[in-house]
């Protein structure tokens, strides 16, 4: 119910980079806290560190359950700092499903609402195999579609573009994030 993804890989940084991918869609109701993303489900959790990179993927919605599940036992074995492209996104989506308060130690997105497809040009980033080129919502489908290889060739190809992200121009402090259910 759920694959894993690994290899080893040779990263100059401390901590780690997390990257989620999720069904379902912002509540608009609550667009200042976390309820914002109560209406989320993640499908794929995956992270790189100095040494490795790791990627669950549920393939049913048992398999989402499970990996809910499994999200804090992961947490706790991660090395701070803790990164994310949107932590506003991350730990709203993860305070929702598992009760969990991330505070992220550095963000990688340049300013309010870049998309990483524009941060990746202007850094001269490579693609690093993405199937969907960042775009979010042809992985949504892939996974629907059980095309679960494609999934998790995408958010590999987002943890590798955010390593280069934080390797190039560094992480800025994050915002403050509501927690509310």
């Amino acid at each position: 119910m759920i694959r894993e993804y690994t290899e080893e890989t040779k990263s100059d940084f401390e901590g780690t980079i997390l990257d989620i991918e999720t069904i379902g869609e912002f509540d608009q109701s609550c667009q200042y806290d976390s309820r914002h993303y109560r209406k989320f489900k993640q499908t794929i959790l995956g992270y790189i560190d100095r040494n490795h990179l790791h990627i669950y993927c549920a393939k049913s919605l048992e398999g989402i359950e499970k990996l809910r599940l499994l999200t804090p036992e992961i947490f706790s074995s991660l090395k701070r700092p803790f990164y994310a492209f949107n932590c506003n996104f991350e730990s709203g989506v993860w305070f929702n499903l598992t009760g969990i308060q991330i505070k992220f130690d550095g963000e990688l997105q340049g300013e309010p609402f870049e998309s990483k497809k524009n941060a990746i040009l202007k850094l001269r980033i490579s693609n690093y195999n993405d199937p969907f080129w960042d775009k979010g919502q042809m992985c949504i489908k892939a996974w629907y579609d059980g095309d679960f290889e494609k999934a998790i060739a995408h958010n590999r190809a987002c943890l590798l573009k955010e390593r280069e992200i934080l390797l190039k121009r560094g992480h800025c402090e994050p915002d403050k994030v509501l927690f509310l259910k």
